[in-house]
């Protein structure tokens, strides 16, 4: 069964912006952008230790294929839950993607 999850209010914030962005390059592609997150965030919840942690080894990320986006995120395994911390552009600085 998998994990359920929740998003910290800028983590959902991170994917409208990110959606945006790309819909203005190329109509369509925000919305490509908004399934590869999806799809990621629901093969996390599969299988949620499956990503390491770097940096910090209370939070996991897993990186989106096809886009340069990471998903950060925490694991509570006693009560089978994902805290995601941001979607966070791969170049960024990393100490902006830690969000408690």
């Amino acid at each position: 069964m998998p994990y359920s999850h929740h998003l910290h209010p800028l983590a959902h914030k991170d994917i409208i912006e990110a959606y945006e962005w790309y819909e203005n390059q190329q109509e369509g592609l925000g919305d490509k952008f908004a399934a590869a997150v999806v799809q990621k965030i629901k093969n996390i919840a599969s299988n949620p230790l499956a990503n390491s942690s770097k940096g910090n080894n209370d939070f996991r990320e897993a990186l989106i294929r096809t886009f340069p986006f990471i998903i950060v995120y925490k694991v509570y395994e006693l009560k089978r839950e994902i805290f995601i911390s941001s979607i966070h552009h791969a170049s960024k600085h990393p100490r902006q993607k830690f969000r408690g």
